[in-house]
């Protein structure tokens, strides 16, 4: 063989490398975003389409779907579609009162807002996604379309900010901003004094000081341990699914098997997406009820 077919031969098997499905490239190819570039090069601004179209249909859907039923609610005998949403709104409601002892009328809405929407967002993971990209994407010409919005850390982390400055908000309102930036020197270890003691001047800004480090690793923790948690577990679920569509393509052994712990992995997994909701919600509750509380 001349080297020029060599050549030929070495580009033909590359090129046929690079379109040949292996477990690599199949769960890379279904965790790539539709991605928006913001200017030259994109870079921190550039946008998931895919997270940003789907999150917000689903959030018309879901209020709208509310407001439909509520619209048409009676007085009588409910029916089917009408006792569901009074059994959710009750459930929400009394989890609220649980914890929020002050006037709950923005968290207790705002609770069923972020139980709802994160509660679908997560549940778009039992879509086949194989299925769906072939019949309904490759028509359009996209290659990548990813339907699970909370396995991407953008969305919970949005979330998990929204509520993050909620809860600033709620402590200013209650405690005032003197108050809210005189805890923030004041606790957990105590306020701050100085007496004629010499070494008082030289303690209390040690104090004040540990007192606002101790505060500044609450206040950054909160959203990170809110979004990663939810995060986590929704991307891991993820990757099981993609991992258990691959060993159905191994042959029909692997397609039986496939099968079978795919139908127990998302029994399992409805039971992770109502939890994570769940989790979230109340997450977001007691961080607002703290923010209430005087130290």
């Amino acid at each position: 063989m001349s080297a020029e077919s060599a050549e030929h031969a070495a580009q033909a098997a590359e090129h046929g490398g690079e379109h040949a499905l292996t477990p690599a490239s199949y769960i890379g190819h279904h965790l790539k975003f539709l991605q928006a570039p913001v200017g030259d090069g994109g870079g921190f601004w550039t946008l998931n389409v895919d997270t940003l179209v789907t999150s917000t249909v689903l959030g018309v859907l879901v209020l709208g779907f509310i407001m439909w039923v509520v619209r048409g609610a009676t007085a009588g005998v409910p029916g089917g579609r009408q006792a569901l949403v009074e059994f959710v709104f009750e459930f929400v409601n009394n989890q609220v009162k649980g914890i929020f002892d002050k006037s709950y009328t923005f968290v207790a809405p705002l609770a069923l807002t972020v139980f709802l929407w994160v509660l679908f967002m997560n549940a778009m993971d039992f879509l086949p996604v194989d299925i769906i990209n072939e019949f309904v994407f490759k028509p359009l010409h996209i290659e990548e379309f990813r339907l699970v919005p909370t396995a991407d850390v953008n969305t919970t982390f949005a979330l998990a900010l929204s509520v993050w400055f909620l809860m600033i908000g709620f402590a200013i309102k209650a405690k005032g901003l003197g108050g809210f930036i005189h805890e923030l020197y004041a606790a957990p270890f105590g306020e701050p004094k100085f007496t004629k003691n010499p070494l008082s001047w030289i303690g209390a800004p040690l104090l004040a000081l540990a007192n606002f480090a101790m505060q500044m690793i609450e206040y950054i923790s909160k959203p990170l341990s809110h979004s990663l948690r939810l995060f986590g577990n929704m991307y891991a679920g993820e990757i099981i699914f993609l991992l258990l569509w691959l060993l159905a393509a191994t042959g029909i052994f692997g397609w039986v098997a496939g099968v079978v712990f795919g139908a127990a992995w998302a029994v399992f997994h409805i039971l992770i997406v109502f939890l994570q909701a769940y989790i979230f919600m109340m997450l977001t509750v007691v961080y607002i009820s703290l923010a209430h509380e005087h130290h």
